[in-house]
């Protein structure tokens, strides 16, 4: 009988086993020894589904001590990749999980863990702390989306190929709905950057906001002083509005930042991936199941695809394309969260805004306004869906070009689902709360039935 076969015996047995059955029974229906049955019972007790698994027959007790030569190994590849981020000829990764990437397929011994690549690169005094002012005094506007398609936040995670090369995988979710999307790529410039935005716009949709971080890709760089780069004109073209989050605040991304987790852990930490098409394979499977899981609690049941089907999704074509060459400045809006600092200013796209009668550490929300005769810079204290909103500062932006119209975007509808389907999906939320339910349906309806009107 083959290895799998033995494996999925055991695990038969314990499905059984936590559905009510004795052990007798199941001893009795897989023809096995009562022995056999408490024995892998036990197993599972103390380890999982893990504890199933064959047993190696190797020693129990090995020694602690780490080669010195999975040591050495461990220094000098820090070495290569902090000499190669000096030189900006790769991409500017030198942590533990670099040098684990590029360990891979190169030691003879077992690949040593990322904590103990930071354990020895501690002790070699190969790592600097870094010095961050305290976040916890900082009070962010944030955005608080109550339906699917209001924010999308996006971001990239670093990874590192077997044999060391790396990746930039583009990860994208709907805060609510929590339906993703991502690929992986060889680099990540504002090229790539705007690839993935539209990718984004098409799997997921076309939302109110669509968050991103500060990194050079995304807003044009840190030289130029009112730079507006690829990524901000790609969305004003096709109308989305972008949220540049606070600056070195991963929890104003929490949603995607958790999401990293999930996909590293179902990805990443499965096999070793050869390839960038090895990657994209893995990580296709792993959203299309994400996708239709019902496993977060947030969602009371629901799967993320069930969940973002509740809203009707206006997406860019498949066959969507920006036109060649570079993007004129389009109408719209762009928006940016950030932090007071002592001398009263926030630093938007490379220029100093004086905030008045701001506290230092006081977070604010910034968004320029694009016209056909101007732009205008308005400093506000909170979010744009807040009830009691206060405009502490506006300002003329300065452009060196004419802002042009929007264009017509042609979008693809939503698929139109039958009532018996929308009860369904919605069937959870109305038994949890029958009242707020009937009043949020009624709401869509007679809202849908005057936009039909005209």
């Amino acid at each position: 009988m083959a290895t799998s076969d033995w494996h999925e015996q055991r695990r038969t047995a314990i499905h059984m086993l936590r559905s009510g059955c004795s052990a007798t029974e199941v001893a009795a229906e897989m023809k096995r020894p009562l022995s056999w049955v408490y024995k892998w019972q036990r197993c599972f007790e103390r380890e999982g589904w893990a504890g199933l698994a064959g047993r190696s027959h190797a020693p129990k007790q090995h020694g602690r001590r780490l080669p010195v030569a999975t040591r050495q190994a461990i220094l000098r590849t820090r070495s290569e990749l902090e000499a190669e981020a000096a030189a900006q000829t790769e991409l500017q990764y030198v942590g533990p999980a670099a040098v684990q990437g590029r360990l891979r397929g190169k030691l003879n011994s077992s690949l040593p863990s990322t904590a103990t690549i930071a354990r020895v690169l501690r002790a070699a005094g190969m790592t600097q702390r870094r010095s961050h002012r305290s976040e916890a005094d900082v009070n962010y506007p944030r955005l608080h989306p109550d339906q699917p398609l209001q924010l999308i936040q996006v971001d990239i995670v670093p990874h590192f190929l077997t044999g060391g090369a790396a990746l930039a995988c583009f990860n994208a979710i709907d805060v609510v709905s929590r339906y993703p999307t991502g690929y992986p790529s060889d680099q990540r410039r504002s090229a790539d950057a705007v690839e993935f935005l539209l990718h984004t716009w098409r799997e997921i949709g076309l939302p109110s906001y669509t968050q991103v971080d500060n990194e050079g890709c995304f807003s044009g760089g840190f030289t130029h002083p009112a730079v507006l780069g690829q990524v901000v004109r790609a969305a004003l073209w096709v109308g989305a509005e972008l949220v540049f989050g606070p600056v070195r605040h991963p929890a104003s991304n929490g949603t995607v930042e958790r999401f990293h987790q999930e996909y590293d852990r179902h990805v990443w930490d499965l096999l070793d991936l050869a390839d960038r098409s090895a990657v994209t394979r893995q990580g296709a499977r792993f959203f299309d199941r994400y996708r239709h899981s019902p496993h977060h609690s947030a969602l009371k049941g629901q799967t993320p695809a069930e969940v973002h089907a509740q809203v009707p999704a206006k997406r860019l074509p498949p066959d969507f394309s920006l036109p060649p060459g570079k993007l004129p400045l389009t109408e719209g809006r762009i928006h940016f969260i950030r932090q007071v600092n002592p001398a009263g200013t926030v630093t938007v796209l490379n220029l100093e805004w004086a905030v008045p009668k701001s506290r230092p550490d006081q977070g604010v929300w910034v968004t320029i306004e694009f016209t056909l005769t101007e732009a205008t810079l308005r400093i506000y204290d909170t979010a744009p869906d807040a009830d009691n909103r206060i405009c502490l500062a506006t300002y003329p932006f300065p452009l060196k070009e004419a802002v042009q119209p929007k264009p017509v975007i042609p979008s693809t509808p939503e698929k139109t689902t039958t009532l018996a389907t929308r009860f369904l999906i919605n069937l959870p939320r109305a038994l949890s709360n029958p009242l707020a339910w009937a009043i949020r349906s009624t709401a869509r309806a007679a809202a849908h039935f005057v936009s039909t009107m005209f």
